[in-house]
């Protein structure tokens, strides 16, 4: 049978199931990656399963995203972090050494290798050949300890690329046409490939910038093929060995189809506030602007920097505007030292923090309220800047520079210089002294906890009788970080559940903890709309308000990562079988379901009663036996434990 790249990578790792969309498979992965923000959390959940070292090929993990160390919280925590990889066999990323993803393609990351990672960005590495996708970070731990990574067998959209970018556009632009034509859910229960002669005009890393804002479709993951360009990136960083050649069978087919001519592709931007709501460059030019941010994992690479450096060489940002840079690995620094582009940059007057994911997940860098932010980031959701009332914008780096040498939103087409194509070099300088290998076997590691980490709650299998409140009811498209916030405030609390589930929902209702409290014992509801818990995978969203007595969301549809984080930690994901119920539940109303237990050990369908409405709703669910085995244990660390 003729495979295309997706099932060419899902067959030789396959451990479970069958290759029939929509079936739950068991997928063996080569490969972890973790970063700060959700690492703590799985080394707890590791260590809690008395394995003592990683069973996969290799497992790192990174510290990117909690770097501000205004306290002793996140610097405690660093340390933890340091300490649980040498005692388990886990390479080190240093703070400051960069962001994740672009870090783990130069280091480690393979064709034909799986990835799982607690970050949702983690098919980034799709660029390289990889089958790469994020999870919750149970999850996680659970691959980490040996087990299959389950999913859903997706559907496989293949994307046909023909044409070559024109100046003044860039990859950023073919994954906003691509959210244009789709929006935040049209890549729910797929794979992303793409294919076609458009390809040999993509880097590997202009690939990394559409894998990884695949994300924001909802897809499940994104997957290039291994040519040329990926063997020119593991050559220019010394791993050419690691190299094979992917690609789709001649004649292979796809579920379903799209196609992009590359060569008609103009400057695109996304409108507050979502990465879905995007238009032409050219339908808002003019409006003036108080921010400009270069970087993120969703324009991490070597061009994603220079093009901007030789746009402003000579050239000054007015004092208006904060011309912020974001460098994603300190070997992009050294490179750019080396090849002059820092000194552009510095020239210009624009603002350098280190290493890492800063501002994009709402450390540092918040722009002005009410004043218009156009970041290189991948999400634009409201409040994420870390300002309330924020207005961002995502776009290419060229559309970015030139927005800030100008001070208004600008077409970079209409630039009077000459568009500064940039060729990386064939080789660049490696910095590998801040990623650290694990500690030998014999040599005895202790755990640097500090006063911040607490330990994972325990919670009690699902009961068979569901009754309580409706705390509070959403509409579509509700992201993790309006479940739980990121930001300077929330993050340093990750790994201590009750104080970080003080901000469960509160950018939504800041009543809802108090509320919550007040029901922990004997358990709520919430209701949401369409594509509930896109975003992060960011298990906190589920784990915090299980731990404030949630024990069911009703919703219409649910994002991949979050239905399985709920699942994780034993709540129920319901779906309306008829959507218009969503318009006859107020919040307040008293919900209850029976025989929960037995209608799911049975899968029999499921009803709720709404006993302030004497009405009745049937509700369906997609789980699969074992996900139904996880719930009624009570979630998968009670699970775990029953097993062994």
């Amino acid at each position: 049978m003729k495979r295309n790249v997706a099932q060419k990578l899902i067959e030789a790792h396959l451990v479970e199931g069958r290759m029939h969309a929509g079936e739950e498979i068991g997928l063996r992965m080569d490969q972890t990656l973790t970063q700060d923000a959700t690492g703590t959390m799985v080394m707890l959940e590791f260590e809690a399963m008395e394995i003592g070292r990683v069973r996969t090929e290799l497992s790192a993990q990174y510290v990117d995203h909690n770097l501000l160390q205004t306290d002793y919280r996140n610097a405690d925590d660093h340390l933890f972090l340091r300490s649980a990889c040498r005692k388990f066999g886990i390479w080190y990323s240093r703070p400051g050494n960069g962001v994740s993803h672009p870090v783990h393609m130069q280091r480690f990351g393979a064709p034909g290798k799986t990835l799982i990672g607690s970050d949702s960005h983690t098919p980034a590495a799709g660029g390289l050949g990889m089958l790469a996708m994020g999870a919750g970070g149970l999850e996680v731990a659970m691959v980490m300890a040996g087990e299959p990574m389950y999913v859903r067998m997706p559907k496989i959209m293949g994307v046909r690329l023909t044409g070559r970018l024109p100046a003044w556009v860039s990859a950023k632009d073919v994954i906003l046409e691509m959210l244009r034509r789709h929006g935040v859910d049209g890549g729910r229960g797929r794979i992303i490939e793409y294919y076609g002669s458009g390809l040999e005009y993509l880097s590997a890393m202009d690939r990394h910038v559409i894998a990884n804002m695949g994300t924001e479709l909802g897809a499940t993951t994104t997957v290039f093929p291994s040519d040329g360009a990926v063997w020119r990136f593991l050559q220019a960083q010394g791993r050419a060995e690691v190299w094979q050649e992917i690609l789709a069978d001649p004649g292979a087919e796809y579920d379903e189809h799209e196609e992009i001519d590359l060569s008609r592709l103009e400057p695109l931007i996304a409108l507050p506030s979502s990465p879905g709501n995007v238009v032409p460059v050219r339908e808002v030019l003019g409006r003036p602007i108080y921010q400009a941010y270069i970087g993120s994992s969703a324009n991490p690479g070597l061009r994603d920097f220079a093009i901007p450096a030789l746009m402003v060489a000579g050239r000054q940002i007015p004092d208006h505007v904060s011309f912020d840079i974001n460098p994603t690995s300190r070997q992009l620094i050294e490179n750019m030292i080396e090849m002059g582009l820092m000194e552009h940059l510095i020239q210009s007057g624009a603002r350098f923090h280190q290493a890492g994911c800063n501002g994009c997940i709402g450390m540092g860098q918040a722009p002005a309220t009410g004043k218009i932010s156009l970041r290189t980031v991948p999400r634009n959701f409201p409040g994420r800047s870390g300002t309330v009332e924020d207005q961002v914008y995502l776009c290419s780096p060229e559309t970015a520079t030139a927005s800030a040498l100008t001070g208004v939103i600008t077409d970079p087409r209409s630039m009077t210089m000459p568009y500064p194509h940039f060729k990386p070099p064939e080789t660049q300088k490696i910095h590998t002294a801040l990623l650290l290998p694990p500690a030998s076997y014999d040599e005895p590691v202790e755990l640097e906890k500090g006063p911040n980490i607490k330990p994972l709650p325990i919670f009690e299998p699902l009961p068979d009788r569901l009754e309580g409140p409706v705390l509070l009811k959403m509409g579509d498209n509700i992201s993790t970080d309006e479940i739980m916030p990121a930001g300077a405030e929330v993050l340093p609390y990750r790994s201590n559940i009750p104080e970080i589930s003080r901000f469960v929902f509160s950018r939504i209702d800041p009543g809802y903890y108090e509320r919550a409290l007040a029901h922990q014992k004997e358990g709520s509801f919430v209701v949401g709309g369409h594509n509930y818990g896109q975003g992060s995978s960011r298990e906190h969203a589920a784990l915090a308000p299980r731990y404030l007595g949630l024990r069911a969301v009703l919703a219409k549809s649910f994002a991949r990562i979050h239905a399985q984080n709920l699942v994780n930690f034993g709540i129920l994901p319901l779906i309306f079988e008829d959507p218009e119920v969503w318009n006859q539940i107020e919040p307040g109303d008293i919900l209850a379901m029976t025989e929960v237990m037995a209608s799911l050990g049975a899968q029999r369908p499921l009803k709720v009663y709404n006993r302030s409405r004497n009405a009745a709703y049937p509700v369906t669910y997609q789980l699969s036996p074992r996900q139904i085995e996880v719930l009624l244990a009570g979630g998968l660390i009670n699970w775990i434990r029953a097993r062994h």
